[in-house]
């Protein structure tokens, strides 16, 4: 079967945030490709972040997708571990509450990304 790889970073209940590796089934739908089942969403932001963006711990203002459309950023949890997510990548952010994560440019370049709340 088809999936399509997301992170999704998320509170514990001691509040720590974490990653988890989701994949999201892909069901055949003929000549268009393989879709997933559709999910209901909010709003839609565009967003774009100086080259030197590094934000300390915050919390999520939101469920909510973010899909990276250029750039590498640097997550780190509650807990200390890192993953480096590029251009094409889509995170599932859920830690609204807890000790939050940290999110920081790498390269040195304005970034841009969209926000798809749930």
């Amino acid at each position: 079967m088809e999936s399509f790889s997301i992170t999704r970073i998320f509170s514990d209940k001691n509040g720590d945030s974490q990653f988890e590796n989701v994949l999201i089934p892909l069901h055949e739908n003929g000549s268009i490709g393989f879709l997933s089942e559709a999910q209901k969403a909010g709003t839609l932001t565009f967003r774009k972040v100086a080259e030197s963006y590094d934000y300390d711990f915050h919390n999520a203002p939101a469920r909510q997708y973010i899909v990276l459309l250029d750039g590498i950023i640097e997550i780190e949890t509650s807990l200390g571990e890192k993953r480096l997510f590029k251009s094409g990548e889509v995170l599932l952010v859920e830690d609204v509450s807890g000790k939050g994560h940290k999110t920081k440019n790498i390269l040195p370049q304005t970034r841009s990304s969209i926000f798809i709340t749930l």
